[in-house]
């Protein structure tokens, strides 16, 4: 019996799409998350690795997809691995059952450190662009979403037992700024 063939996207911010990377693959279903892949705290990601079975089999576009670092790319892959399940990474031509080569298991590591590199090299980049962006006067870091008045009317709400959530809306801020200002 053939288990399913599950996909995985991921993207780092909403505004980017994944629209190619399964393009032209047929999957019984598909995990998508809108998330940094520095660490593996994505929801979708969770769900997936909670989903599949013994004998399905997970598409991935690359392997930066899944990871940015080698540590959490072998941790992944060997999870899903020990359940059963393979791994195909559609870019680099590469699967892993749990039963790989020595010469598979390099490839991995070699390909995760690169990702991992490129993830390093972006971070670097925009340390150095917010430092001519500082030194032009162009940066000034994150703005105050919310005046000293309106930070003061938000604690009285608070404390008057308002929820979260309508106080969020009301300021037109999210919860996490009125945890932050509390």
């Amino acid at each position: 019996m053939n288990g399913q063939t599950v996909g995985y996207k991921r993207v780092s911010s909403t505004d980017q799409n994944t629209m190619r990377q399964l393009d032209g693959q047929s999957c019984d279903m598909v995990f998508e998350d809108k998330a940094s892949g520095k660490d593996t705290k994505r929801p979708e990601l969770a769900r997936l690795i909670a989903h599949v079975r013994k004998g399905d089999t997970v598409l991935i576009h690359s392997m930066d997809r899944l990871a940015r670092n080698v540590a959490d790319l072998r941790k992944i892959v060997s999870e899903l691995n020990t359940k059963g399940v393979e791994v195909r990474f559609l870019k680099e031509s590469l699967t892993f059952t749990g039963d790989d080569s020595p010469m598979a298991n390099l490839l991995l590591n070699l390909l995760g450190a690169v990702a991992e590199f490129e993830r390093s090299m972006i971070l670097e980049r925009q340390r150095e662009g917010i430092t001519v962006a500082k030194a032009a006067g162009k940066y000034r870091g994150g703005q105050k979403k919310l005046t000293a008045e309106q930070v003061e009317q938000l604690k009285a709400k608070v404390e008057m037992g308002l929820p979260i959530a309508r106080l969020a809306r009301e300021f037109g801020v999210t919860r996490q700024t009125i945890y932050n200002n509390v």
